[in-house]
């Protein structure tokens, strides 16, 4: 039985990865008095009177909505909300299992923007983050910006941003293995959507290098015709020198190749261009290039987004810590400063004596992750002044 096998009789032998498990035992009169009525009217009206006291007297403060239109599920595409409700409750059975973190999955039998930002906006009150999850871009940015300013609670589209500080930390580390010199990076990213502009920016943000996008046309330079309006933002601060041609022109000299496009785009021959080339190929299943034959074309540090090969570069190191820390501290959003302290946090995992070009991140199911990740966020939450604790 192969993993997707295995994986379908699971799920129908489970019938659903969470369930709701009640914190109170209701055995006696005083008990349900005391959980529901009359007694609880009381926690009731203290909330009327103040609005904050229902992250105290509610799950609110550690429940995150894990929400989708289901147009961006994992590889397969607009497969619709019903469809990718099993990613929604894997996320959730994440949150749990990696940050003590409850979450709830929800998926809006929608692609219409207004509504979709209506519907979180309306149900917000009841959680006290947003995860946003597979909403295909170029929605997915109006989406998330238009809530921000909406909900007084932190907002966060994990295929954008989980991705990017990942990716970041994962090149923090390349970086030091190969001893290349930070500011000084060509990185070609190939795949112009939601994560690929993600990581443009935040990779632009701390400072790397200059940063090439690429999307199936090849090269995106500023004053293309056709561009997104998310590939629009980043060609103003990207392609430092302008240039034009396809992937393969735009991996010549290249330092750092991050792939979050489609399997097989990149050849041997691709590699060897490059200079002593970091490949992160993290298409799923089937990367852009395998990492056998990256090496064999010379790459210094191999990554991917598959757990059967060293360096796993997956976005589980990132969302459990992120709200969990952004929680403690009732933050009110996630900010840029958020994410790089993050990437920094997940770096510093593996110690200077453990790196290697086969280690640069720490596994997947390193639960310790989550806890570094959530002091780093909730220690910047305190010093920008958005703490609300």
């Amino acid at each position: 039985m192969d993993v997707n096998e295995a994986s379908l009789q699971m799920h129908y032998d489970l019938g659903g990865k969470i369930e709701v498990i009640s914190r109170k035992r209701i055995e006696t009169r005083e008990d349900l008095s005391l959980a529901y009525t009359p007694g609880v009217a009381e926690p009731c009206r203290v909330i009327a009177k103040d609005y904050e006291e229902s992250f105290r007297l509610t799950r609110r403060s550690k429940l995150v909505a894990v929400i989708t239109d289901g147009t961006a599920v994992l590889g397969l595409g607009d497969i619709g909300p019903a469809a990718g409700m099993p990613v929604m409750e894997g996320k959730c059975a994440l949150f749990k299992e990696f940050a003590d973190v409850d979450a709830f999955p929800l998926c809006i039998d929608s692609k219409d923007t207004d509504t979709i930002v209506q519907t979180i906006a309306l149900i917000s009150k009841s959680f006290g983050g947003i995860n946003l999850e597979d909403i295909a871009a170029p929605r997915c940015f109006e989406i998330e910006r238009r809530l921000k300013e909406l909900c007084d609670i932190p907002v966060f589209h994990d295929d954008q941003h989980g991705t990017a500080i990942v990716v970041a930390a994962a090149l923090i580390n390349a970086v030091k293995v190969t001893g290349k010199r930070m500011g000084a990076l060509k990185i070609v990213i190939n795949g112009a959507g939601a994560a690929g502009i993600a990581i443009g920016k935040l990779l632009i943000r701390m400072g790397f290098g200059n940063v090439v996008m690429c999307d199936i046309h090849g090269i995106i330079c500023e004053g293309d015709e056709g561009l997104t309006s998310g590939q629009e933002e980043i060609s103003h601060i990207s392609n430092q020198n302008h240039d034009h041609g396809s992937l393969a022109d735009a991996l010549k000299g290249a330092d750092a190749f991050v792939g979050v496009s489609r399997p097989n785009l990149v050849t041997r021959e691709m590699v060897a261009s490059m200079n002593q080339g970091i490949v992160f190929a993290m298409a799923n299943p089937t990367p852009e290039i395998m990492p056998e034959e990256a090496k064999a074309g010379g790459a210094a540090v191999v990554g991917t987004g598959r757990s059967d090969f060293p360096n796993q570069i997956n976005n589980v190191l990132v969302f459990p810590g992120i709200f969990k820390g952004a929680l403690s501290v009732r933050a009110r959003e996630i900010t840029e400063s958020m994410k790089v302290r993050a990437a920094y946090a997940i770096a510093g995992m593996i110690p200077e004596e453990s790196l290697h070009k086969e280690n640069i991140i720490p596994s997947p199911l390193n639960k310790e992750v989550a806890e570094v990740v959530a002091k780093a966020v909730a220690d910047t939450a305190v010093e920008e002044g958005i703490a609300r604790i």
